[in-house]
């Protein structure tokens, strides 16, 4: 800290300008953010685009304009989807100086002056009240029962009492009672401070600085697409090779050759594949929307499906971040407190329901509850069939009680007493008071920390009357206090005497009536979502930064917690090396007491052992950690930073929205596996037709024109409605698959090649049969053409399962696959029967016997397919080999 810093009568103008020039304004710098252009451009990086790219021009060469123009409309759709959702994702830093205070009260000259906060230096004196946003981290230099809310850096819901520093040589870092820091909000009394740290040498610069340094790790399946182009690359120039070689090996001419292996090559690209992804991902994006969930980045909906960790804040995530009183002990009673709505507040004794107004003690704690109190608390109209709920304002501990004494019908309007003085709360007393006159009489009432209180008591109260405070007693009240206390309740006790007068010593001589325990309450939805996520086979983690005891107790409720489970402090994770960590983060459960620096070390030893992380969170202090994560998920309540990081916003602040989220990202990926197999079956199918045709000799089967008519008809609309599939319905009790698990995992492969062989061979046996039936090539091209069609729109239903055939799938519960497979063979059917299209397509009219030759050609795959996984089910192999020696598809997955 520079010596200058002592000057606590603030600085002179001139002074305060020679440190903004030398330490620089206090805004948080951030790296330049990329431009539209470069964004757009980005999108043609993917392999499988320049693939594409590549055959438009090959295309262009070969006169294929028409194929040229389609693959060029696709790849533009797939960039500016790509474009519109990454637009906006790099503003993290942007938010974060949203954040700081837009003024201060600064002391320059001598006089006290509004500065912008960005003009703000080291050295600063600034004056501080209520509702204050800190515009910088600094030192106190005196206070008056000075609170700040520092939730969005520390975690911690209570706000944190201030004191003047003892020595301005202190340690300046986060957690200081001296201190308070950027961006936090005063929530009571008044202060002066001392500016210590500005810009990005604050705590939240600090952050700032780690968001900026994470780079984002691309998604599951955007490797797994990546793997797919490399394979479909490889594939291109290996039938490209082979059809050429194998045309001037029979001695064609070689040009042509190689020109006829280029159109092969061309037409095994799936060219659809990269558009299908990215509009499935925004129609699931626009469903997960409507589960109140917001994506931000459009692959974070798949990488969702494979997550396997679920690191959770506690206050505001799993909990309301509003304290609530569940217990009330007095010296002869132990009530429980219920009811989140007002119309179910009550309160109960071994289960049975006890009345508040039959205690004389219980009403006498209820009254000094409502009365010792500066906050407020009133019915909120529910409407649309909600219960009405409670709303409150002021600190949360003093909101808590109040709330308390209005579910017994004790408001403080109606009350006898009339506020003639109020000793407010201190941390040397623990205690506040407040007197009540009501004509010639005084009525002290206090409330404080049981143990400092008992000390002031000399009588209680319970339901016969006023007694005097016998050692037995106290230690009965101190037991349940120490009680209370580790199971995490926050304890505050209760007392009142009546005096003579408002002046002297008020504390003492009172009247002990009882206790309350409060805590910051698990969201009642949040702990099915735990639940489920169990069943879904994923680990849910509490990261907070409140007590142990605090955090174990929610955790244990919500079932986090489970026995043999580890938990960690802050202070125990300075004292670990990252290799210790390795070795007992999967174990962790609760991690307590952690700083920013804490959660994102914790993400990465989590990712390092290969887990995909999902983080939810609210405030500032979650922001690294989210952007780190493999899927960051920020709450709607949180601060602009948290949701700027983040990729998925859950808009009700509802752990649960996160579970069905989740859902989402399963169902998109086994829809993502259905359409790969779709595409990639009927394009093997259409080269087999093409290559086997070449190599026994045979005429071209099917004109380049015709190949593009099966493309547009198959891949187009039907592999698209594919994409839109309804969730299986074990979907959410499968284990998370793992990130390294390849797109063609569980035989798909081996189903695929099967599959577009069956296709394939089905269409060339129907070139034949229709060439020495009907006679002439157009016939056989066109029986070829619409078996090659008609054959690829019955397995789009094959693909709706991989454990079913064509026979025992639901045909009906995506109705937009019916319709897309309608409009296709619509098409293919036109293509033969009317006078326009049959010239374009060069085909020939067919009848009726015809397409019933067609017809039922095209079922002989599906129906080979079913008798081979019903054969691979009903007889195992004797001897098993495991399935990383085996060199062939299993019999299992054959038509699945």
């Amino acid at each position: 800290m520079p010596q200058k810093l002592l000057e606590q009568e603030g600085l002179t103008s001139k002074e305060a300008q020679k440190r903004l020039l030398e330490y620089g304004e206090n805004t948080l710098s951030a790296k330049k953010k990329s431009g539209p252009l470069k964004i757009f451009l980005g999108q043609f990086r993917d392999l499988m685009v320049i693939i594409l790219l590549i055959s438009t021009v090959l295309s262009v060469m070969m006169g294929e304009i028409t194929e040229a123009i389609t693959i060029i409309a696709i790849v533009l759709l797939n960039a500016v989807l790509g474009f519109v959702q990454e637009y906006r994702t790099e503003k993290t830093l942007e938010a974060l100086k949203e954040m700081a205070a837009p003024a201060a009260q600064v002391v320059r000259d001598g006089e006290v002056v509004s500065v912008p906060a960005s003009q703000m230096v080291v050295g600063d004196v600034f004056l501080l009240k209520a509702g204050d946003r800190v515009p910088a981290d600094a030192l106190i230099l005196s206070s008056t029962n000075l609170y700040a809310d520092e939730s969005l850096l520390s975690g911690e819901s209570e706000p944190v009492e201030k004191h003047p520093a003892k020595t301005l040589e202190t340690d300046f870092g986060p957690g200081k009672l001296e201190a308070v820091y950027m961006g936090t909000v005063i929530t009571k009394g008044r202060g002066k401070a001392i500016a210590a740290a500005t810009g990005m040498e604050s705590e939240m610069g600090k952050i700032a600085g780690m968001l900026d340094d994470i780079e984002e790790d691309p998604t599951p399946l955007q490797l797994k697409l990546d793997q797919l182009g490399k394979i479909v690359a490889i594939g291109c120039v290996g039938i490209c090779a082979a059809v050429s070689v194998a045309g001037i090996l029979r001695g064609e001419n070689l040009f042509d050759m190689i020109i006829t292996g280029i159109s092969l090559a061309v037409a095994a690209v799936p060219e659809g594949l990269p558009a299908i992804v990215t509009i499935s991902l925004a129609l699931a994006v626009r469903r997960i929307l409507k589960r109140n969930a917001l994506v931000r980045k459009l692959h974070a909906v798949e990488t969702l499906g494979c997550a396997n960790v679920i690191c959770s804040d506690k206050t505001g995530t799993l909990t309301e971040n509003k304290m609530t009183v569940r217990e009330v002990v007095t010296p002869d009673r132990r009530l429980t407190v219920a009811g989140e709505n007002y119309a179910d507040s009550a309160f109960f004794e071994d289960g049975k329901k006890f009345e508040a107004v039959s205690h004389q003690g219980l009403m006498s704690l209820l009254e000094i509850a409502a009365f010792c109190n500066n906050a407020t608390a009133s019915r909120e109209k529910g409407g649309f069939g909600l219960k009405e709920r409670w709303q409150t304002t002021g600190e949360p501990t003093e909101a808590a009680i109040q709330v308390l004494a209005a579910k017994a019908g004790v408001i403080p309007q109606e009350l006898r007493w009339f506020r003639e003085r109020e000793i407010p709360f201190d941390s040397d007393r623990k205690m506040m008071t407040v007197v009540g006159g009501m004509g010639s009489r005084h009525r002290v009432f206090t409330k404080g920390a049981p143990d400092i209180l008992l000390g002031r008591c000399t009588r209680y109260q319970d339901e016969r009357g006023v007694h005097p405070l016998n050692e037995g007693v106290r230690s009965r009240i101190l037991k349940e206090n120490n009680r209370m206390a580790e199971t995490a309740l926050r304890v505050l006790g209760f007392a009142y005497r009546d005096a003579s007068s408002i002046q002297g010593n008020l504390e003492e001589d009172l009247i002990f009536v009882g206790l309350a325990g409060m805590i910051d309450p698990p969201r009642p939805e949040a702990k099915a979502a735990v639940e489920k996520c169990r069943r879904a086979k994923i680990r849910p983690v509490m990261i907070t930064g409140d007590h142990i005891l605090t955090a174990c107790a929610i955790a244990k409720d919500l079932g986090i917690l489970r026995e043999g489970d580890l938990t960690l402090t802050g202070k125990e994770l300075d004292e670990m090396s990252d290799e210790a960590l390795d070795r007992v983060v999967a174990k962790v459960s609760v991690f307590s007491r952690v700083n920013p620096g804490h959660k994102l070390r914790i993400v990465r030893a989590l990712k390092k052992r290969g887990d995909i992380v999902a983080m939810t969170g609210d405030g500032v202090n979650d922001a690294p950690a989210i952007k780190e994560a493999n899927i960051g998920v920020a709450m709607g309540g949180g601060t602009d930073v948290t949701k700027e990081a983040s990729s998925i916003i859950l808009l009700d602040n509802n752990f649960a929205t996160l579970v069905a989220a989740i859902e989402e990202g399963r169902v998109i990926y086994q829809n993502i596996r259905k359409f790969i197999r779709y595409l990639l079956s009927c394009n093997i199918g259409e080269v087999v037709t093409m290559f086997v045709g070449m190599l026994m000799g045979m005429p071209v089967v099917l004109t380049p024109i015709q190949i593009l008519l099966v493309n547009l008809v198959t891949d187009g609309l039907p592999a698209m409605a594919l994409g839109m599939d309804p969730a299986q319905d074990d979907v959410m009790e499968l284990s998370p698959r793992s990130s390294e698990e390849s797109i063609f995992s569980g035989g798909l492969l081996g189903t695929i090649v099967f599959r577009g062989m069956l296709i394939g061979l089905t269409t060339l046996s129907m070139f034949v049969a229709f060439y020495r039936l009907y006679g002439g090539v157009e016939a056989a091209r066109t029986g070829a053409l619409m078996t090659l069609i008609v054959a690829q729109l019955f397995h789009v239903f094959e693909c709706k399962s991989e454990t079913h055939s064509l026979f025992g799938v639901p045909f009906f519960n995506n109705k937009k696959l019916i319709g897309a497979v309608m409009v296709s063979g619509g098409i293919a059917f036109l293509a033969s029967e009317n006078t326009w299209m049959r010239a374009t397509f060069q085909t020939i009219p067919l009848t009726l016997n015809q397409w019933l030759l067609v017809l039922g050609a095209s079922l002989i795959a599906p129906i080979l397919s079913a008798l081979l996984l019903k054969l691979g089910r009903e007889k195992p192999l004797e001897n098993p080999v495991p399935m990383k020696t085996v060199r062939i598809p299993r019999s299992d997955s054959f038509g699945g």
